[in-house]
């Protein structure tokens, strides 16, 4: 058995976080960050056991500016 560290991308949406793991593209939620986050991971070890990685790269985060007409406020 081995550990391996996996990138988790959360956002709230109403009244629930959802959480996703970019490098394996599961997808899980909570009504916390933590609830999301043990979510995720058991989702992620769920689906490796039965489509193990055969390689893994790294995400690529950044930042892109896009012109809008009003400004809109999250």
């Amino acid at each position: 058995m081995a550990t391996i560290t996996l990138t988790a991308l959360l956002q709230q949406e109403e009244d629930v976080y959802v959480a996703t793991c970019p490098e394996v593209g599961t997808v899980s939620q909570g009504g916390t960050i933590e609830e999301a986050l043990v979510n995720l991971r058991e989702a992620t070890e769920l689906y490796l056991e039965e489509f193990p990685l055969s390689r893994m790269s790294r995400p690529l985060l950044t930042t892109f500016e896009a012109v809008i007409e009003e400004p809109v406020y999250a």
